[in-house]
């Protein structure tokens, strides 16, 4: 299996931590970020990580290295201007396989990739997004209105369950005819293009620990959860 890791985010809403150290590197007890995804990719039976870097590339690139150490290949490519969150993934075109995962460089998770990697397989879809269940509480009474301003229903403090991206999809080739060269291009953007041609778009459901590690108290919680389950994440 071959793996895309998006690393090169500025990290803006986790400073000023990202101010002198980039996203992917920022410490999670006694590792950093990255380094434990990239272990539980070789673990999952991954063999080769692209890693798209950009803000602080050079530094990124020098603490993971050529991926010896967890038993991968490591190359990398260097944005020269940001290209959204797959984006990148059009300058691999050559190099990518004709199924293959891509996760964003900044997520604590204990997913099974193999079996996403699977997952994806089966469904036969361009793309194959990793879901998990999020709860919204609103902290105040809601109204329920119809086109005439009058109230047909009302709730105190509704709670909401949604399903949510992960940040971690499992692809294939086919994917790249969506994503334009040489402009910035999001997730939201490959999804409305997807949707837009009637592409299936399958969904791998997770109910384990997920955090997306993008603000100040994220990354709080990271810490005191993989202090605290730390076998979830690296088995020995």
């Amino acid at each position: 299996m071959k793996a895309v890791l998006l690393a090169g985010g500025k990290g803006s809403r986790l400073r000023p931590y990202t101010a002198l150290i980039p996203k992917p590197l920022m410490p999670i007890g006694d590792h950093t970020v990255v380094e434990i995804l990239l272990r539980q990719l070789a673990r999952a039976g991954v063999t080769e990580v692209l890693m798209c870097v950009g803000h602080q590339a050079a530094l990124i690139e020098g603490v993971i290295g050529a991926g010896d150490r967890y038993g991968l290949k490591i190359a990398y490519r260097r944005e020269e201007e940001p290209l959204g969150t797959v984006g990148p993934l059009r300058a691999y075109a050559n190099e990518l396989p004709e199924r293959f995962l891509v996760m964003n460089g900044d997520i604590l998770c204990d997913l099974d990739f193999k079996a996403l990697y699977a997952a994806g397989e089966r469904s036969e879809a361009p793309l194959t997004v990793a879901v998990c269940e999020r709860t919204s509480r609103v902290d105040l009474g809601v109204l329920d209105l119809d086109d005439g301003g009058q109230v047909v229903g009302f709730r105190e403090k509704p709670t909401y369950t949604f399903w949510v991206s992960m940040g971690i999809y499992a692809m294939g080739r086919e994917v790249l005819q969506f994503i334009p060269e040489g402009r910035p291009f999001g997730f939201d953007e490959l999804m409305g293009a997807l949707l837009g041609a009637k592409a299936p778009v399958a969904t791998f459901p997770f109910r384990g620990h997920w955090l997306d590690i993008g603000r100040n108290d994220d990354f709080a919680d990271a810490q005191s959860e993989f202090e605290q389950h730390r076998e979830r994440y690296l088995p020995e």
